[in-house]
Order: C-alpha cells, then sequence, then structure tokens
C-alpha cells in the first residue's frame, strides 16, 4: 500500500560519491535516491557507483532510510547492469527516468519480473517511481501510474521538462503551474503519490518556502531535495501540524461515537462529517504514525 512509504523529502545522492553518501546516511531526508543517472559521470563512474551503493547497503548504512536508486534509463545501455546488481535486500525500489508513456514503465515492470523470479524473490517486491520529464509524460501521467502495480509515486524533473519544452524556467515558476496540477491529479486519480520537482535555487531557503506552499496546494505530498538544508523546511509542510492531528484524532472519535449510539453520520462543530472528511483525517493519522516511527 502507498500509505505504508513515508515521502516527504527525496534527497538525491551522487551514488560514486562516497563523502556525500556518508554525510546523506546522516541525513533526516525520508528517501534517499541513489543516483546512478545524471550526477554519475564519466560513464566509467557508473559501476564504481553501483559497487559504492552496495557496499553501504551491505555494512548497514542507510538503514535509517527508504532507498530508490536513481537507475539510467531503457536506451543507456547501463540499465539492465544497474537492476541486476541492486536488486538486492535493502532496497525497496527504483527511480526510473525518461517515462515519456506507460509503456516504458511497462516494460522495466517486466524486466523486474523476469529478474526477480530468476533470484528467487517475490514478484513485486521492488517498487518504482518514474520521473515525469517530458511533455509527452505530463500528458501520460495517468497512464503511467497506472501502467504497474510496482508504481507508489511519480515526481516531476522540471527541468528536463522545460528543455523538452522549450520553455523558459521562470523566476515565479508560473511555467511550471500547468503540468505541477496535471501530475498532482494523475497521481491521485490513480491512489499514488504526486512527488515534487527540485527546487534549484538551493540556498534561497525564502523561495523554497514559497515553493512547498504552492504545491502543497496542487496536492504534492513530498519533494525531490538536491541539499540537507532543505529538508527540514520541507518537512514542516508536508507533515500534519498538531492542530491537524488533534482534529483527525476528534473526527474519528465523533465518528465512532456516533456509530455507537446509532447514528448514521457524525456532526462536529454544526457540520456533518462525510466520508471525504473521514478519509483525509486517517490519512493524516497514517502518516503521523509514519513520521512516529521514523523518530523512535
Amino acid at each position: 500500500m502507498i500509505t505504508d512509504y513515508l515521502l516527504r523529502s527525496l534527497l538525491f545522492v551522487p551514488g560514486h560519491n562516497e563523502r556525500l553518501m556518508n554525510s546523506a546516511s546522516q541525513s533526516e531526508a525520508d528517501v534517499l535516491l541513489l543516483d546512478l543517472e545524471d550526477s554519475v559521470q564519466p560513464k566509467v563512474n557508473k559501476q564504481i557507483a553501483r559497487d559504492t551503493i552496495i557496499s553501504f547497503v551491505k555494512k548497514g548504512q542507510f538503514n535509517r532510510h527508504i532507498l530508490f536508486p536513481r537507475i539510467n534509463d531503457r536506451e543507456s545501455g547501463e540499465l539492465l547492469k544497474d537492476v541486476e546488481q541492486l536488486t538486492i535486500e535493502g532496497i525497496h525500489g527504483f527511480m526510473y527516468p525518461k517515462s515519456k508513456t506507460g509503456e516504458d514503465v511497462y516494460f522495466i515492470d517486466k524486466l523486474l519480473d523476469t529478474i526477480e523470479y530468476e533470484k528467487g524473490i517475490p514478484i513485486g517486491t521492488f517498487k518504482l517511481i518514474p520521473l515525469i520529464e517530458t511533455s509527452s509524460a505530463v500528458l501520460h501521467a495517468e497512464e503511467i501510474c497506472k501502467s504497474s502495480k510496482r508504481v507508489i509515486a511519480i515526481a516531476f524533473g522540471s527541468e528536463d521538462f522545460i528543455g523538452d519544452l522549450e520553455g523558459v524556467h521562470d523566476n515565479d515558476s508560473v511555467s511550471l503551474f500547468n503540468p505541477r496540477s496535471m501530475i498532482a491529479m494523475a497521481a491521485r486519480a490513480s491512489n499514488v503519490i504526486p512527488i515534487d520537482t527540485v527546487h534549484v535555487r538551493v540556498h534561497d531557503l525564502e523561495d523554497l518556502e514559497k515553493n512547498v506552499k504552492l504545491a502543497k496546494n496542487l496536492g504534492f505530498e513530498g519533494m525531490l531535495c538536491l541539499h540537507p538544508k532543505e529538508i527540514e523546511l520541507v518537512h514542516k509542510y508536508y507533515s500534519p501540524t498538531p492542530q491537524e492531528i488533534e482534529y483527525a484524532q476528534e473526527i474519528l472519535r465523533l465518528n465512532e461515537l456516533a456509530a455507537k449510539e446509532g447514528k448514521g453520520v457524525a456532526i462536529m462543530n454544526g457540520k456533518f462529517i462525510g466520508p471525504p472528511i473521514m478519509i483525509s483525517a486517517r490519512k493524516i493519522l497514517i502518516k503521523h504514525e509514519l513520521i512516529s516511527k521514523k523518530v523512535r
């Protein structure tokens, strides 16, 4: 279930850089995106990255984190080596780049089926987070979400998207508003988690806060991060507040009381507590429980 995953902050880490890998292991990020793609250059560093990731995982240095290595795309010549070597215990799934249509995700889904079968791993063990990085991907976002049961989230890659669109990433991010909305809606329509794009001005925390507020209003549940300094602010906005937790607990209490008393619908502050409010309250408390487990 997607509710099993706490995906507020997803931090990119170059897989071949031991210093940054060590730093990431101490970070408060929910998910580490151990990169094998864009940040791992030249090509000779790809195998170094795989070996380094495997070493860190087997030593238990990432036991506090959910791990989703960003693998190379299907046309790179590196994909098979990525998934053959990294389908190991301790890895939860993979971030899959350049997912233009559902066919791309179906391809990696079946590749993982084969590898899991050959290794004696239960089919479906390794989950997927496709990256939405092109105009085609935005237009096919719902198809991508529904192309595999492994998909637990989709994430927006705005810089590649703007390049593909031949548009401009303006200071107010107006050019990203429509694709953000479409991605969030596609994810929610498919019952997967929408993850917002990176904030490229990593040292401008004021602008980061403005973007996180907007993304949360659009329905996003987490964010791709480039620097650990972003995590505290991201968690602030993607975690339930004490007031929201108290409100959700009261909603459930009143609903249970109404059921015991044989009433069809509970009432709070003169308003009926309908099914959408109940669903929202349960999601808040599930997330609160996931955060509490992580803190322990």
